[in-house]
């Protein structure tokens, strides 16, 4: 039986929100999807994810919201983490730490599990999200066999060094937080879908989501600066995915933009 997986990239404030009340449910229809997949670690102005933003989303048809770094920056979405098992946190943070990093959900074609990690290059210096991914599949194995993962990482080479390590463990990764989606999207020989950035669903009239002149002084003078949300020209950047849901393999993964970039003609 195939499962389809739907993943909606790090979704940046109101106009992020916007744009998934837009779009979503055309994506659910078009592709049929069994399960909906969202981050929404900057949905709260840029800085995680509140129950208001939370309900939102859940009520728009995810099914499971992944946090990041930016989850711990409004001290209501640690709340939020404490109250919705849906809305996840990095699993790879220490013992004690407010939420989980995995949710198993029902769908109408079986379970899916959803896991949340965090890279440590040039980030917190939290627990191996190796090691943890390896204690969290022996763990999801037992229940089932499809295997998502929103890995929210800085580096391309830590991104790719994790979906080499669980090529053939884990049906998809999919890569976050640098917002800017990239076109690697590829099926690895033992049957893991991934793609290293999904990209973000916000504005790009802006530096990652955030209006410019806040991060253009940021760079200048080294110092810290108030970001705000920006509002030009929102598009939405997520992945489409089949699983074969006896093995756990990726059978295909499809790259979304809507709508797509203007390209001005010479």
């Amino acid at each position: 039986m195939i499962i389809n997986i739907l993943f909606v990239g790090d979704i940046v404030g109101q106009p992020g929100i916007e744009m998934v009340k837009t779009w979503l449910p055309l994506l659910q229809k078009k592709y049929n999807s069994d399960i909906t997949i969202v981050n929404g670690e900057n949905a709260s102005d840029g800085k995680g994810c509140r129950k208001e933003e939370g309900e939102v989303l859940l009520g728009l048809g995810a099914d499971v919201i992944t946090g990041g770094n930016h989850t711990w920056e409004t001290f209501q979405s640690q709340a939020y983490l404490k109250e919705e098992p849906r809305s996840l946190r990095p699993h790879n943070y220490p013992q004690g730490t407010y939420g989980s990093g995995l949710y198993i959900a029902e769908t109408k074609k079986g379970k899916v599990a959803v896991l949340n990690l965090q890279g440590r290059s040039y980030m917190q210096p939290i627990d191996c999200p190796f090691r943890s991914a390896d204690w969290a599949v022996k763990k999801i194995n037992s229940e089932t066999k499809v295997i998502f993962i929103d890995f929210h990482a800085e580096a391309t080479a830590e991104k790719l060094a994790l979906v080499n390590y669980l090529d053939g463990k884990v049906s998809v990764i999919v890569g976050t937080h640098t917002h800017i989606q990239t076109s690697d999207e590829r099926i690895f020989p033992k049957g893991t879908a991934y793609i290293t950035d999904v990209g973000m669903t916000g504005p790009y009239d802006s530096v990652i989501g955030m209006k410019t002149d806040a991060a253009i002084n940021r760079f200048l003078y080294q110092t810290p600066q108030k970001y705000q949300t920006a509002t030009g020209q929102v598009h939405l950047c997520g992945v489409f995915v089949k699983v074969d849901s006896e093995t756990g393999k990726a059978l295909e993964i499809e790259r979304i933009l809507l709508p797509e970039f203007e390209r001005k003609k010479s």
